[in-house]
């Protein structure tokens, strides 16, 4: 079942990288594939902070998975907090990808980032729990995401309950 997914990633940093992934599904057949893309990255630099939290819950509406694309400054965007806290609400499927093996427009690899999942925590019962505890990370280049992806958003899917 082809999933419809939101892409998280750092806009100015990782863009190229991110495109890598997201349009992975183009040389497939989307059900092959696994999913298709529902990020909103074209439209993001242009809104303010308020506008761009709608467009953010608007862009996680209908989607099933939302997948964390982890470059070396990931972690230290707001926006993408705000999307992985939106999507934890919302119940959705969540994973991280390391990205930064993939070499840019210029065949430069990066550093690797911290996990995002490691920095945001949920109290339940009086105690704290790493996301990093609870949702899965692969590494895009060492865990094939090429051929993989569509697998580890269909796990993501199915641990969600969708």
């Amino acid at each position: 079942m082809a999933r419809r997914v939101f892409f998280s990633f750092h806009y100015e940093r990782d863009i190229w990288r991110a495109n890598v992934v997201r349009k992975s599904w183009i040389t497939k057949d989307r059900i092959d594939a696994g999913f298709f893309d529902a990020s909103l990255w074209e439209e993001a630099k242009t809104k303010g902070k308020e506008a761009l939290k709608k467009l953010v819950r608007d862009g996680l509406k209908n989607t099933s998975v939302t997948v964390v694309l982890i470059g070396a400054e990931t972690s230290k965007r707001p926006c993408v907090d705000f999307e992985i806290m939106e999507s934890c609400k919302e119940g959705k499927g969540l994973l991280g990808v390391y990205i930064h093996q993939i070499e840019d427009i210029e065949g430069d690899t990066d550093k690797k980032g911290v996990n995002p999942f490691s920095t945001i925590y949920t109290t339940k019962n009086g105690k704290k729990k790493y996301l990093s505890e609870c949702y899965p990370v692969y590494d895009w280049v060492n865990d094939d995401g090429y051929n993989n992806i569509g697998t580890w958003i269909e796990d993501a899917a199915k641990d969600a309950g969708r």
